[in-house]
């Protein structure tokens, strides 16, 4: 009895005895959730993708959100990430967060399978090997973490919970993630600064926090089902809408981000960014380092930085979209996917003759000249788009 006494006050009375004892079958219970819930997101944004295509390629006037497929991407991703809510009620952050990665490697499949994504042979090399190496380096990496990942579990019910949020380590980070994230938004809105690593870095910290209130919420309502009520005090209420509201804000910024830079730089930095902050969180919210040696926490970071490595390499030779064209292309307009996949100009090239179309110039009058303030509209209209972002 004297030795469970003394066990636990250096728990620090969080969890009892049981609780605390390594329990790797919570760890691969809430690992498999997590891997099925990022490929149910990968799929299901693929149908929705695959829906918008068949719209855009056919001469159907409905609208997406009236598609099957749409709302079976819909269906998809709500279960997806209900599935990745419920893996945060067994494993530690720090084993569920990296794990995003199996949803970048499942887009990097599924666009080149299911939506026929292709390459150009002469960038095969370039592309096709090196997006494979990523994902080998990713499947590396994620093993790596997750067998020398942390293997801390405590019983998350209300008290515990509160125990954390007033202790002094969580606190000072609080203070600091605060006050960076006030000279961040000053910058970003104050001074226009549109830089991409400033509006992620935004969402990291926001989603710092969504993590460290999704394990707690997700935690009391397992326990809730499995052994005690925990739905009637006022901290689950108070971590559920801060959950709400911090992911909302986090889908704005990635929204207005999405609108000024490239998807794959997106997806690649924000992995990096969010998967570093949420595990800080973690290790210090949930103490989840606590009691690991300092062997496997090495092993743990080597295989988090060969992920970022994989995602890197998937994310990096994925296509850019192609910048402002001065003749008009299948690719601005709907409805004839066969050409729009060979990319004929719809506007020939000048060949001596103003022909346009079907359409042949054979009188003698001489042709108006062509206007050159394309470009400057254009600039207008994206310094206008910004504009539009910031006072959103």
């Amino acid at each position: 009895m004297a030795t469970l006494d003394i066990a636990r006050e250096k728990d620090g009375g969080f969890a009892d005895t049981d609780d605390s004892s390594p329990s790797y079958t919570e760890n691969l219970i809430g690992t498999l959730l997590a891997i099925f819930g990022n490929l149910l997101v990968s799929i299901a944004v693929s149908i929705q993708k695959y829906s918008h295509v068949v719209l855009a390629g056919t001469k159907d006037p409905r609208a997406f959100y009236r598609t099957k497929t749409w709302w079976c991407g819909l269906v998809l991703t709500l279960l997806g990430e209900g599935t990745i809510f419920a893996a945060y009620a067994f494993a530690p952050i720090s084993l569920i967060a990296p794990l995003n990665a199996v949803s970048v490697i499942a887009s990097s499949i599924l666009g080149f399978i299911f939506l026929r994504e292709k390459w150009k042979a002469k960038e095969f090399l370039k592309r096709y090997i090196l997006s494979f190496l990523g994902c080998a380096l990713t499947v590396a990496g994620t093993y790596l973490f997750v067998t020398f990942g942390p293997n801390s579990h405590e019983k998350l019910n209300a008290e515990n919970i509160i125990k954390h949020l007033i202790g002094w380590p969580f606190l000072l980070y609080l203070l600091l993630e605060i006050i960076t994230f006030c000279l961040l938004l000053y910058f970003y809105n104050q001074r226009n600064t549109n830089y991409l690593i400033i509006i992620l870095m935004l969402v990291a910290l926001l989603g710092s926090m969504t993590v460290v209130t999704v394990k707690a919420v997700s935690g009391m309502l397992m326990l809730s089902i499995l052994d005690s009520m925990q739905l009637g005090y006022p901290i689950f209420y108070v971590l559920l809408v801060s959950m709400v509201a911090t992911v909302h804000f986090q889908a704005r910024f990635l929204s207005q981000a999405s609108c000024l830079y490239d998807s794959s730089l997106i997806a690649c930095l924000n992995y990096v960014l969010s998967t570093t902050f949420s595990i800080v969180s973690g290790a210090i919210f949930y103490l989840e380092f606590n009691h690991e040696d300092v062997l496997h926490i090495c092993m743990y970071l080597l295989g988090c930085a060969v992920c970022c490595l994989g995602v890197f390499l998937i994310t990096k030779n994925r296509r850019k979209a192609k910048a402002f064209e001065p003749y008009v292309t299948m690719d601005m307009v709907q409805g004839v996917p066969t050409i729009h996949d060979k990319g004929w100009p719809v506007q020939p090239e000048y060949n001596g003759s103003f022909s346009y179309g079907a359409l042949v110039n054979n009188d003698s009058v001489t042709p108006a000249t062509l206007p050159v303030t394309q470009e400057h509209v254009t600039v207008v209209q994206s310094n206008q788009k910004v504009s539009e972002l910031k006072r959103d």
